[in-house]
């Protein structure tokens, strides 16, 4: 399979580099400056492409490589990959579910904890040497909160279990309710929201959950209430996010994605109430390495002629 070439459009892991290396011809298009002649002159080879949450392929991208036979993601979300393109041209589709969910969901309930009680602001009271001129103020409790999630799969559930262990109530949105469980379903996410002190995001990005936390949701949430997002940007109006911030009509904010990455409003910079994160919810050696394995064996496995181990289309 060294033969194959494996387009890549901007560094991962360098992991995942090495392990490509060894099995295929690994083309880094961020390492060339010409990128458009780059792909003209090897079109003819690359027939493997590996993008990731931030770096997917369009159909402009997959109309310039016409011997393309499968994307890989080392993600689990595939919002940045045209899977219509994909279906016309028969390109088959994988991702990186399951591995990376507790590493999310753990990064869900500590974003929690680090908005409700202050704790990145409280490290910089005594980095400054404030607390040498008096105790830092009350914060909140988050044990007994009601958690409200946006999309109950794999990392939602995750996050619920753990909340769980803080006795916390949890309520869920869902396209549909799932009676097997026993958590409050709610059938609109302004409803949730009005019943919730946190709100955590967790759904795929598709275009029906673009911009599904909106004003009306914001408010919805209120002046106590928190908003975290370990989903996608693009799930939150994020002008409306901010301005809620800005004003007080809404408590808080933990953050690890946007809807421009890696541009982030000012506006938030400066409020204690927010904590924000650069998109590093699946960001530990160990995951990282076990989605690197996960995509290599789905290249494997595609150019054997084998089963793919976790296909999307």
């Amino acid at each position: 399979m060294e033969s194959i070439g494996v387009l890549m459009p901007a560094p991962m892991s360098s992991y995942l580099e090495q392990e490509l290396e060894k099995r295929f011809n690994l083309l880094k298009l961020w390492t060339v400056p010409q990128k458009s002649q780059f792909l003209k002159d090897n079109s003819g080879s690359i027939r493997a492409f590996v993008g990731n949450a931030g770096n997917g392929a369009d159909a402009e991208l997959i109309e310039k490589l016409p011997k393309l036979e499968i994307v890989a993601c080392f993600s689990v979300g595939v919002d940045k990959v045209d899977l219509n393109k994909c279906r016309e041209k028969g390109i088959r589709v994988t991702n990186t579910p399951d591995v990376l969910t507790d590493d999310v969901a753990d990064l869900a309930i500590g974003l929690t904890l680090a908005v409700l009680r202050r704790l990145c602001e409280s490290d910089r009271y005594v980095r400054s040497g404030q607390w040498k001129m008096g105790n830092y103020k009350l914060t909140t409790k988050f044990t007994g909160k009601t958690v409200g999630i946006i999309g109950l799969g794999r990392i939602g559930k995750a996050v619920a279990k753990r909340a769980e262990a803080f006795s916390c109530p949890i309520a869920y949105y869902s396209r549909t309710a799932k009676p097997e469980l026993k958590y409050k379903y709610y059938s609109s996410v302004v409803e949730l929201a009005s019943n919730c002190d946190v709100l955590v995001v967790a759904c795929p990005l598709t275009e029906e959950t673009r911009h599904i936390v909106n004003r009306e949701v914001i408010d919805a949430l209120g002046p106590k209430g928190v908003l975290i997002n370990i989903g996608r940007g693009p799930h939150v109006d994020e002008a409306e996010l901010v301005s809620a911030l800005v004003e007080g009509r809404l408590g808080g904010a933990g953050l690890d994605v946007y809807e421009k990455e890696p541009e982030v409003p000012e506006q938030l910079f400066g409020l204690e109430n927010v904590v924000l994160l650069p998109h590093v919810g699946s960001g530990t050696v160990e995951t990282r390495n076990v989605m690197a394995d996960l995509v290599v064996e789905n290249l494997e496995a595609h150019f054997l002629k084998k089963p793919l181990l976790t296909p999307v289309i």
